[in-house]
């Protein structure tokens, strides 16, 4: 048996060699074109990006003809360097400096020379190219906007970096990728497939011919237009709104969990990001460490929320029955919660849950949380159920919305407080400034904007999302899941009941827009920063959340100022003049409208950010002064 074996484990193997051997030569080429590439040439047809529209249709990006001048070190002829350089308008240094990149790259394979020459310089040099043998023309689109908004939306295409080569096969040197916004998230179905043919070359280098008649070649494929769930007007307006201002703005469609806006401040044109003068411009608004207009503020800033989180203390209150509709706490500008220790507010007498609503009482709230942290015997186990309630808004994590970047925020657990405060016993008083949105709590724009659209669903979200539709394909499933939070739906009707008689005669009476119902919160945070080693108290923050109408719900919105003073002087004007353009599309308080886009924080900005800040603080309970 065992001299039996070895000659067997030879025929198997023999034989299996040969079959291998007859597929790679008879069945399949592809080995052999390999080698024989050094007889074929390689041509690339780049296919263009698919468009881009708003939820209406309403063209956003197309594009335009751009033209690259490709390399091949190993074909390169001796030239005249001179006119080249002169032709193009570069320097000797920069052609020796390109050269010696092409060459690193790949002796044999092209890479880009000179990129995105306009169609004058095109001209120029596509009259003389007989005369620089090695070079030769490659087209490939740029984007066209037809917008001068949206920037953080819709990202940027560049070129493909050594890594990303490396990492994806599919691209080569001089390849556009998308970058940020939908760019990025969408980058598969917007690139389309780029055909590739094969040309067979004689021994003297010139070209004969298809090789094997076409049979490789491939047709590019154009990419697949998407359909984006903003509103171009709003996005517009919404950014006109905040120049001279610094924050962030976001729209949700309670129903569906669609993006209508997503503004970022500052921001800036998109077609700057396009053609010859793209890299310096990138450069510009990467080094700006002040203003950060490539910081997505809605989706990447993380603020104390303030007063709209009083909101959820409302909420869980009465899911935990801690209070009722009719329960009372007695507010004297505030209250003192321990010794020596005073939450203020700029309320008095007695607070039940819809005056204290939209009177903004911090001494009804922080009694309420209280109450809800004193109802378990160990503080840290009634945290961590508080912060369940509070996560299950999408809150302390990322949502899961389609664009490539965003923050968690935070919410604090018992673990939080362990860490925070090892070998001490703190309790509900320690933290009583989470009630407020004033402690440990942050959240970013988008965050803020999705509870409201929660709470105008009365206890359900679906994930935000900026896709609407994609031509020829479905959108992810998961923006269908409904996600349900922890809140009896019941429990909202008292809440919204509240958040409506905000507008009646509450912090935004003077925000009301005639014939339509909107239930909304203003909040001022707190705002400290260390500057050079010390604590320092910047102008607070103005926020407003607000979803409308109260029944049927088309939009929720939230809107954070930065250095904004109060809710209601400047975040509240902008949500309620964005609630009005979209629902009707035209704007009746045109008084409010002129002072909003007139408005200017700079002077503020220039006040605090000429020192450098080195750390953001949250601010404690005890120096809350929340509206």
């Amino acid at each position: 048996m065992r001299k039996a074996l070895l000659p067997l484990i030879i025929i198997i193997t023999t034989t299996l060699l040969l079959i291998r051997i007859f597929y790679l030569q008879v069945v399949n080429d592809t080995f052999k074109l390999q080698s024989e590439n050094n007889a074929i040439k390689i041509k690339y047809d780049y296919p263009e990006r698919g468009y881009i529209y708003d939820r209406f249709g309403k063209l956003l990006v197309a594009n335009q003809p751009s033209y690259d001048i490709m390399v091949i070190p190993r074909e390169l002829k001796k030239i005249d360097t001179s006119e080249f350089c002169s032709l193009l308008n570069i320097t000797k240094e920069f052609f020796n400096e390109r050269m010696n990149k092409a060459k690193i790259y790949s002796p044999r394979l092209p890479s880009v020379f000179l990129p995105q020459l306009n169609k004058l310089e095109y001209a120029a040099f596509q009259e003389k190219i007989r005369k620089f043998e090695g070079f030769y023309i490659q087209k490939r689109s740029l984007r066209d906007y037809q917008v001068t908004s949206g920037a953080n939306v819709f990202g940027f295409i560049r070129q493909v970096s050594e890594k990303e080569i490396a990492k994806n096969p599919y691209y080569n040197s001089g390849d556009l990728i998308g970058k940020q916004g939908v760019e990025e998230s969408y980058e598969k179905v917007l690139r389309g497939i780029k055909g590739v043919k094969y040309i067979q070359k004689d021994k003297y280098n010139r070209e004969i011919g298809s090789y094997k008649e076409g049979k490789y070649d491939t047709i590019a494929v154009q990419g697949e237009d998407i359909y984006l769930s903003i509103s171009a007007d709003l996005q517009k307006y919404g950014e006109e709104l905040m120049i001279n201002k610094r924050g962030g703005i976001v729209a949700l469609e309670p129903a569906t969990g669609e993006i209508l806006a997503l503004v970022t401040a500052p921001s800036y044109d998109p077609s700057i990001l396009v053609g010859r003068q793209r890299s310096k411009n990138y450069t510009r608004l990467y080094n700006d460490s002040i203003a950060k207009p490539l910081f997505d503020r809605g989706l990447l800033a993380e603020y104390p929320p303030g007063s709209p989180f009083k909101i959820l203390t409302g909420l869980i209150g009465l899911q935990e029955k801690v209070i009722d509709e009719k329960t009372t706490f007695m507010c004297n500008h505030g209250f003192s919660y321990a010794r020596g220790r005073f939450m203020k507010c700029h309320g008095s007498g007695p607070h039940q849950l819809h005056n204290g609503i939209y009177n903004s009482c911090n001494a009804y709230f922080g009694n309420v949380y209280m109450r809800i942290i004193n109802k378990y015997l160990r503080p840290a186990s009634a945290v961590n159920i508080w912060s369940n309630h509070v996560k299950s808004f999408g809150l302390g994590q990322f949502m899961g919305y389609d664009l490539p970047t965003g923050k968690k925020g935070k919410v604090p657990t018992g673990k939080t407080y362990n860490s925070m405060y090892p070998g001490w016993h703190w309790d509900s008083k320690t933290i009583v400034s989470n009630a407020i949105g004033q402690g440990e709590v942050l959240m970013t724009p988008i965050q803020l904007a999705n509870m409201m659209a929660t709470v105008a669903n009365r206890g359900f979200y679906y994930t935000p999302h900026i896709i609407k539709k994609i031509k020829g394909e479905q959108i992810d499933p998961k923006f269908r899941v409904k996600h349900q939070t922890t809140i009896d739906r019941k429990h909202f009707e008292p809440i919204i009941s509240g958040l409506f008689d905000v507008y009646n005669f509450g912090t935004a009476s003077a925000l009301r827009v005639e014939g339509i119902d909107i239930c909304g919160k203003t909040g001022t945070a707190e705002n400290f920063a260390k500057i050079n080693g010390k604590r320092v108290k910047l102008q607070d923050h103005s926020i407003f959340v607000a979803f409308a109408p109260k029944d049927r719900p088309k939009i929720a919105i939230a809107v954070l100022v930065e250095n904004g003073h109060y809710g209601a002087q400047n975040a509240g004007p902008i949500a309620s003049l964005m609630i009005e353009k979209y629902l009707r599309k035209k704007i009746t308080r045109t008084d409010l409208e002129t002072r909003m886009l007139n408005k200017s924080l700079q002077g503020e900005y220039d006040k605090y950010y000429k020192t450098k800040i080195d750390t953001v603080l949250t601010p404690k309970a005890e120096e809350s002064n929340e509206n």
